[in-house]
């Protein structure tokens, strides 16, 4: 009976489905694991990815099976995967995983007993633990991120264009921004991307981004950051009042008392927990020394929201400054990144980069090996500034 029931609500779903364009994950994922778990922000296109997938498996239809585990009331997911194993299932996919109680130990236990290819997504905030059945040594986990610049203008054109590796742009973005030139008038879409085109929704219906947005952001702090972390409803409030006030502050002035006093948090513990759960969630991204260590209970150098949408839904005066420095946080994943005691970002342990307007000078960064002024409201770059567009071409 459970299966049918879900078979229902996987053709309903798949009528309903209709996005075509590909995302940068489906040339990064290894479909042959036999555990694939992909986690991201609320609102990204998981899945999407998920839904696009299961229409192109050359699988027949019967042998593969989609659903969501916030739409099921069962005690086992192990008995769903069972029953579906049982008459010849082979493809399992799982979305929001992260509502669901105890996954892991449901999943390690189809991994070790069911001959089955499961595929899940789950929150950015959700963590393989160790202690629920050693999940991490046996799914292969992706993050997946948000549009980035480049897959902006490819949706809103129609068009097919090359991403670029790190070292690619660092060392010869003269040529590539002449190459995409002949495509592009990056500027065209630039503030268009930077105010609401990180997440795929956008394209749904562009007049009610912004409150869709913040509904999203919403539902991540009262409902998503909950389910996962022990934190108490009437202590929401606070996350809440959180992110506005770093929307509010600029990244370099990190105060730890004041945000506590801010928020009505009594001990710093309990603000970085709380931070840390913001962090995980996508909604702010915390940078701190690499001398700092990675403890939770470190202070952050800098403190941003997640991406640059995000500051201007929540900011009256969104910063232009604190904005570019978002962008590249962004594009960047996060384990590359540091806060160097010269210039604002070190990248991939050998990269220096101060990030600005046109005129943004090398004074900070002065004669530093493999440093870079990434500039704004430049198209094309010379010597050791680059264009900050084109970090939008890193996936």
């Amino acid at each position: 009976m459970i299966l049918e029931e879900l078979r229902n609500y996987q053709f309903n779903y798949l009528e309903l489905f209709n996005f075509t364009y590909k995302r940068y994950l489906h040339r990064e994922v290894d479909f042959e694991e036999k555990l694939i778990g992909i986690v991201g922000a609320r609102g990204v296109g998981k899945t999407t990815f998920l839904l696009q997938y299961l229409n192109e498996h050359s699988l027949p239809m019967a042998k593969k099976l989609y659903f969501s585990a916030d739409a099921i009331d069962v005690e086992s997911l192990f008995d769903i995967a069972y029953e579906f194993h049982k008459v010849g299932g082979e493809l399992l996919i799982i979305d929001e995983i992260h509502k669901y109680n105890n996954f892991e130990k449901e999943l390690k236990k189809i991994y070790d007993m069911l001959k089955l290819k499961v595929i899940f997504s789950g929150s950015s905030a959700l963590k393989l633990d160790h202690s629920k059945g050693d999940l991490s040594r046996r799914a292969r986990l992706y993050q997946m991120k948000g549009l980035s610049f480049r897959e902006f203008i490819e949706i809103k054109n129609g068009i097919t264009l090359a991403s670029y590796g790190l070292d690619e742009i660092l060392k010869n973005h003269t040529e590539i921004a002449h190459k995409l030139l002949k495509e592009i008038k990056p500027y065209e879409y630039w503030q268009e991307y930077l105010k609401n085109g990180y997440y795929p929704f956008y394209f749904e219906n562009p007049k009610s981004y912004q409150l869709r947005l913040k509904e999203t952001i919403n539902t991540v702090i009262e409902v998503d950051i909950p389910s996962i972390f022990p934190i108490d409803y009437e202590k929401i409030i606070n996350l809440k009042k959180l992110v506005r006030l770093v929307c509010e502050s600029q990244p370099f002035q990190v105060n730890i008392k004041e945000l506590s006093t801010n928020i009505g948090v009594k001990d710093y513990q309990t603000l970085y927990r709380y931070l840390e759960y913001l962090r995980r969630g996508k909604i702010l991204n915390l940078l701190r020394a690499k001398s700092r260590g990675d403890t939770i209970f470190a202070k952050p150098q800098k403190l941003y929201l997640g991406n640059t949408n995000l500051h201007y839904a929540y900011c009256n005066n969104a910063n232009i400054g604190t904005i570019q420095e978002v962008f590249v946080m962004s594009m960047i994943d996060e384990d590359l990144l540091e806060i160097p005691s010269k210039g604002d970002f070190r990248i991939a342990d050998k990269y220096l980069v101060e990030v600005g307007g046109k005129n943004k000078s090398f004074k900070q960064i002065k004669d530093i090996p493999d440093s870079f002024v990434l500039a704004d409201d430049i198209e094309v770059g010379f010597g050791s500034k680059v264009p900050l567009w084109l970090f939008g071409f890193l996936y």
